[in-house]
């Protein structure tokens, strides 16, 4: 009896196609976007874990100097291979800007020293192909996906903002080059910047002993560091939770458009459950087969679900792994594996999904007694019916948010907050939409309006859970445009305000009296100001100190948020002062408040104002350089700020500081280089917000589109029948588009309003408790309209082209077989 009923039930499909398609990729599209962001986070993880590796060789170690802006001596590398220590290798890094105005990372290494700390001997090919780094025309490797990601292919020459070409480009395989960097030969790096020094040498495991010995062998300057596994993940937390939650966002859209579709399948089926129920088929054998269609449609959705989102981890991976470089000097492999644990997690949350979507739309059908299922009426009835519902449903997501908002704030609680909002919204829609219409519907006088209102009713029983996916994805594509584009703005202000000077000079302590000396005395300069920094470890993470200096431009080149009366005079009079905006909220700090810092800055020290400060994950405080000279003297990280006279050229003072003083380029920036820098960082760093954004709002208009057509394609018999009393075909388009085209409108009238809420609470909530800034809300009402208008205009297509495709055939053929 079981196969009869279950081909009886999934026949329906036959009939239906476009159904077909909508439960897929509704289901499929949001586990992808789901898996895509989950093998993005854990393939970024494995990489802090794995720590720095070079042709597969893992190097947990690393000798740097203590002061980043300083290079390691050559010397001291050739001192530890004379000692022994075959295993560290050089290593030079420096950034390379293209001429498309896009910089990649370029490695320095020396090959030869490089494969005699190989672990394992290399084969004879990859031994040529290392050797041949050192030849003539000296190649630059590049990993598999970094080429494709740049654009790039094997023996092409890449041209640099300067003019200078590089190359030629070696594509190899992604495991010998690991991260989002290109590799080259030492004297390539020396040729492209000419400077002594070393970036860091990498150091392969070695017994406790020999650490030791290493460990002795380092002079004062130098520091050794493990792997930074410990370091990263508590700084790109935030990040990567931010990245979770959009997955699940786009998760959560593609579950309603799974839930859209299943619940128009069931509903069409109910005339046939009806009679196969009066036939005697009991309620046990149809969930059965219900249950085993919906098991189905589950593997399908894993299995291509999982396969679309490890292409799309590859594609999004690049781009991440270069903005955690450029944030936090992360090397994350561009390489991804599919894990079990994804499989594994996709099941779960699909389980669960698929059970809270489709479990009151199975209930509602078996339990429905077998005479109402066969009228046709029903499915208008149940949808106002479940409309209501949702509304009630939705006043209670409105008081857990509000119970949420008591609670004290936090990134979970933020994220929670968000997603009762957002829920909230999506389920009070349809019951408003489904309200407007039919009192419309009641009101107007003209009959083809009163029916294209009443029709636009009905059609919210396979629309409305659509429309609510589209509603939700485009007031998160709003919310996100908003935050993104006021973090931007108030970066660009706050950038403005701190890089006062013209040129930024980062030299060594010895050198650095003299090149202030140097520059006081040059008439084309008007001041030099200093800036001491020091990182200090404490148990709730690295402290970074800075000193200031006491002139009235530095006082305006700080952007404070709130400071006690008179803070600029009790900080370098008193013992006192200024703290970073994210410091102070971790801690709780307030202006006025006495804290204990740690040695040897030590106790009783008044917060005397708290600063703006974006971009920093650590958190930093800010004392003057009389006090700096009493706890370090002359001792820590130093950088001048030189302020030219109008009219002065920048670039002629850079170089001859440079020529002077024998300063490398990256060590003498301009504050107009630093601005174009900081903002290219800022760009890259949400291109992948932006991405998943619009995938979003891809699957929910999709989904929209495919739940048109396949309602439409239901409807064959009242289309037909319209046709055959005088309609014509371009007229039933354009109500159809209408139709499909007022949802949207006045859907995107609701999102307008929830995207501006959740970018208030993004930056008040999420963005302040994750990162530890705030800022003011700006709004770009071009960049709505425009989003708005584009998403529109693809609405008004898809619910024209449906009934275009249904009307271009003969009226009497199509009544014929709508029977």
């Amino acid at each position: 009896m079981f196969s009869p009923v279950a081909k009886a039930l999934w026949g329906h499909y036959k009939r239906h196609p476009f159904q077909i398609v909508l439960v897929w990729l509704g289901l499929t599209l949001g586990i992808a976007l789901l898996v895509g962001v989950m093998g993005v986070n854990q393939q970024a993880r494995e990489s802090y874990r794995q720590g720095e590796q070079l042709f597969s060789n893992p190097f947990p170690y690393r000798i740097r100097h203590q002061q980043p802006a300083m290079k390691v001596p050559q010397a001291f590398y050739i001192d530890l291979r004379r000692a022994g220590f075959s295993q560290c290798v050089p290593m030079d890094q420096h950034r390379v800007v293209t001429d498309d105005n896009r910089d990649y990372e370029i490695v320095g290494i020396d090959p030869v020293a490089m494969m005699s700390s190989f672990k394992v001997r290399a084969t004879a090919d990859r031994q040529v192909q290392m050797l041949s780094l050192m030849q003539p025309p000296y190649p630059i490797m590049v990993g598999e996906q970094l080429a494709y990601y740049m654009g790039v292919e094997d023996g092409q020459f890449l041209k640099l903002d300067n003019g200078k070409s590089i190359g030629p480009l070696r594509v190899v395989e992604e495991e010998r080059v690991r991260g989002p960097r290109m590799i080259a030969d030492m004297a390539v790096i020396r040729d492209l910047y000419p400077s002594a020094g070393l970036s860091a040498i990498l150091c392969a495991e070695m017994s406790h002993e020999r650490l030791n010995q290493l460990a002795a062998e380092l002079p004062p300057a130098l520091q050794l560091e493990h792997n930074q596994s410990e370091t990263l993940e508590p700084l790109t937390d935030a990040f990567h939770l931010n990245l979770f939650a959009m997955g699940m966002l786009a998760f959560v859209v593609g579950l309603f458009i799974f839930y859209q579709a299943m619940s128009l399948s069931l509903t069409q089926r109910q005339p046939l459950v009806g009679l196969l129920r009066q036939a005697g088929v009991s309620g046990t054998q149809l969930t059965q087969a219900l249950l085993l269609e919906l098991l189905g449609w589950i593997v399908l959705g894993l299995i291509g679900g999982n396969l679309l989102g490890l292409v799309l981890a590859q594609q999004l991976l690049p781009s991440v792994a270069e903005t955690l470089n450029n944030l936090y000097g992360a090397n994350v492999s561009l390489e991804v594996a599919w894990h079990w644990q994804w499989g594994l997690a996709s099941l779960a949350i699909a389980m669960c999904g698929c059970l809270l979507s489709c479990g009151w739309p199975l209930i509602r059908l078996i339990k429905t007694q077998p005479a109402r299922l066969s009228t046709h009426m029903a499915l208008v009835r149940f949808s106002g019916r479940e409309f209501a519902w949702q509304a009630f449903f939705s006043c209670l997501f409105i008081a857990a948010a509000w119970g949420v908002f008591q609670l004290p704030h936090g990134q979970l609680a933020g994220f929670v907050l968000i997603a009762f909002i957002l829920i909230a919204s999506a389920l009070v829609m349809p019951f408003l939409l489904w309200q407007l219409f039919r009192s419309l519907g009641l009101l107007v006088r003209s009959a083809r309006l009163r029916w294209f209102f009443s029709d636009a009713a009905a059609s919210l029983s396979y629309r409305g859970v659509a429309s609510m996916a589209f509603m939700l994805a485009l007031a998160s594509n709003i919310g996100m445009e908003t935050m993104v584009g006021s973090f931007r703005s108030t970066t660009q202000v706050w950038l403005d305000q701190r890089l006062a000077a013209d040129i930024y000079v980062r030299p060594s302590m010895n050198v650095a009296p003299r090149i202030a000396q140097w520059l006081e005395k040059r008439d084309d300069v008007r001041q030099v100001w200093w800036q001491w920094r020091k990182e200090l470890p404490t148990d709730e993470g690295t402290l970074q100190v800075v000193s200031i200096g006491g002139t009235q431009q530095e006082q305006e080149a700080l952007s404070i948020k709130v400071a006690i009366p008179e803070y600029w005079q009790k900080l370098h009079h008193q013992r006192a002062v200024l703290v970073s905006e994210s410091l102070a909220l971790k801690r709780g700090w307030q202006p006025g408040q006495h804290i204990n810092l740690p040695s040897p800055i030590n106790e009783r020290w008044q917060i005397a104002g708290i600063y703006y400060d974006y971009g920093n994950p650590y958190g930093q405080i800010m004392m003057s350089h009389k006090r700096w000279q009493t706890l370090w003297p002359q001792n820590g990280q130093v950088g001048l700020a030189v302020h030219l006279k109008p009219g002065t050229d920048s670039m002629d003072v850079m170089k001859a500081i440079g020529e002077r003083f024998r300063l490398p380029p990256e060590r003498v920036r301009n504050n107009v280089e630093l601005m174009a820098q900081a903002m290219r960082v800022f760009d890259r760093t949400f291109i992948i917000t932006a991405t998943l954004g619009k995938l979003t709002l891809f699957v929910a208009v999709c989904g929209l589109f495919f739940a048109t057509v396949a309602g439409e394609v239901s409807r064959q018999r009242q289309f037909a029948l319209l046709r055959c009393m005088g309609m014509t075909g371009r007229e039933l388009a354009l109500l159809g588009g209408g139709q499909l085209l007022l949802i949207g409108l006045l859907t995107s009238i609701i999102a307008l309003p929830l995207g501006l809420i959740l970018a208030q609470l993004l930056i008040d909530v999420v963005l302040k408790y994750s990162f530890g800034w705030t800022m003011p809300v700006q709004y770009f009402p071009f960049e709505y309209l425009t989003s708005l208008g584009s998403a529109l205009v693809v609405l008004l297509a898809a619910g024209a082209w449906p009934v275009w495709r249904l009307v271009k055939r003969s009226a009497i053929l199509s009544l014929r077989e709508a029977f």
